[in-house]
């Protein structure tokens, strides 16, 4: 029943969630709003007042994304007791709905650039030791098993004076893939380094906003980067490393290049993959205004105009092991200038809508071989990978076109991944992360969480407390394990 006479609002009240306030980081409600098809967050702090923020460039897909939201695994231990509520307890604690795909270990908080778009807010500060490291990796085979991604970062890791000896204790536990996030720019002058980094062969996550010196003048404040940037992947290639481009998009910054840098990752022999990142206003940040922030759709909406018909929108699959509006991908058989993705081969919603759950027992082989793949954990280019898109390949009856070869060699991905700032950041979605940045104490903090809520500034403050008392932080300090 409508009052008569009264004005619409315009907009839908699709939910209740928590958020947090962009100036004081207290713990709030909040309201996700749909409104001429898009998604807004809007909040009110007691002290500063309200706040609202685009969170998702397309309401349809938003509300269609929830059918992908697959059940969590619960990991073998967790690390934090449950005392003030879910941001405040991040470790994992026991109300945590995921366990962690992806654990993200920053050796160092130094950089050998200086951008202007930075959510590590790079400089001085801390490296970590071998020993710390070490005792990171052995608390997360305890609660993991069999972890399935290590990424070294920072910082930049590359300049850690130990990181060869980390990416060791990482394989040397087992863990199913490790890499390294990195700007390139020592891989691109090192020879002796490059050598080393290819005997240990982990995957690349590689920087790469695009190719116009006002993009790298804007997001990296280095405008003649790219020749660098360039002769780094060509290396990478020649010492037969596989690589992840990472380019950051921002709104009036680089948002029309995605089609080139598709179509360069396509060409390139090092590039296995692209992880495109809307830009997320923390840490280091240019001026923005949160109801104009880059979301996955549009990014999606660029690729597809920009391709001229290579992807299109319906070829990016929401990832079910995080929150599924956190995450999409789409993957390609490549062969010369064809481009044939999967989605366009089988029902993925057949297999990974997880609401309607119309799977049969005897399809369950093809939604675990589909789940491999689109799950954050996925890294194109390595071994374990492979063997994943065979079983895949294998248990959905895909062939691709007769003259792939190696599925494997001739699969490529185009992931998006949106991470959440004080002004988006919903705490539904953070209790379903699977990235978590792994810490000297024994938490591990959801990578949302890490970067808005003050842990990153928490941690800071710690180690240096350890470095002043001359002590190696080796969970030592009041860290509450608690087993399950």
């Amino acid at each position: 029943m409508t009052i008569q006479g009264a004005p619409s609002s315009g907009e839908v009240f699709y939910e209740l969630t928590r958020s947090i306030c962009p100036e004081c980081r207290r713990s709030i409600d909040a309201k996700i709003l749909l409104r001429d098809n898009q998604v807004y967050l809007r909040k009110r702090c007691p002290e500063h007042g309200l706040f609202e923020a685009r969170i998702y460039g397309d309401a349809e897909a938003y509300v269609s994304a929830g059918r992908f939201n697959k059940p969590g695994t619960v990991p073998l231990q967790h690390s934090t007791a449950i005392n003030h509520g879910c941001p405040a307890d991040c470790g994992l604690c026991l109300d945590h709905a995921q366990h962690i795909c992806v654990g993200i270990i920053e050796v160092n908080t130094a950089c050998n650039m200086d951008c202007p778009l930075c959510f590590a807010n790079a400089g001085a500060g801390f490296s970590l030791t071998l020993a710390e490291v070490e005792g990171i990796l052995d608390h997360l085979v305890e609660t993991e098993g069999q972890p399935e991604v290590v990424q070294f970062s920072g910082g930049e890791p590359t300049i850690h004076p130990q990181l060869l000896s980390m990416i060791e204790a990482a394989q040397a536990r087992n863990v199913r893939h490790v890499m390294i996030n990195t700007n390139g720019k020592r891989l691109a002058s090192d020879d002796e380094f490059l050598a080393e980094i290819a005997a240990l062969g982990p995957s690349l996550y590689f920087q790469f906003d695009g190719f116009e010196p006002g993009t790298c003048e804007a997001l990296r404040g280095e405008p003649d980067l790219l020749p660098v940037k360039l002769r780094a992947l060509d290396r990478l290639a020649e010492a037969g490393l596989s690589v992840i481009l990472v380019p950051a998009i921002e709104r009036g910054v680089n948002l029309h290049e995605v089609g080139r840098i598709v179509e360069f990752g396509l060409a390139h022999p090092a590039v296995r993959g692209i992880n495109f990142q809307p830009a997320f206003h923390s840490g280091r940040h240019l001026t923005h205004d949160p109801l104009e922030r880059i979301t996955i759709p549009d990014v999606i909406q660029s690729i597809a105009e920009q391709t001229h018909g290579q992807f299109l929108s319906t070829d990016f699959i929401p990832v079910p092991c995080c929150f599924p509006t956190c995450n999409s991908v789409s993957y390609a058989f490549v062969s010369g200038s064809e481009v044939l993705p999967i989605a366009r081969l089988i029902d993925m919603e057949q297999y990974l809508d997880y609401i309607a759950n119309r799977v049969l027992p005897d399809k369950e082989e093809v939604r675990g071989a589909l789940e491999r793949l689109w799950s954050s954990a996925a890294v194109p280019g390595t071994p374990a990978f492979g063997e994943d898109v065979l079983q895949a390949c294998t248990a959905c009856g895909i062939t691709g076109p007769q003259d792939l070869g190696s599925a494997a060699d001739n699969l490529f991905m185009i992931m998006l991944q949106d991470f959440l700032d004080p002004w988006t950041f919903t705490q539904k979605n953070v209790m379903k992360c699977c990235k978590a940045v792994l810490l000297p104490d024994g938490r591990q903090i959801p990578f949302c969480a890490y970067n808005t809520v003050g842990y990153r500034e928490q941690a800071r403050t710690q180690i240096a407390a350890w470095r002043r008392a001359g002590r190696e932080g080796q969970m030592r300090f009041n860290l509450q394990r608690v087993h399950k």
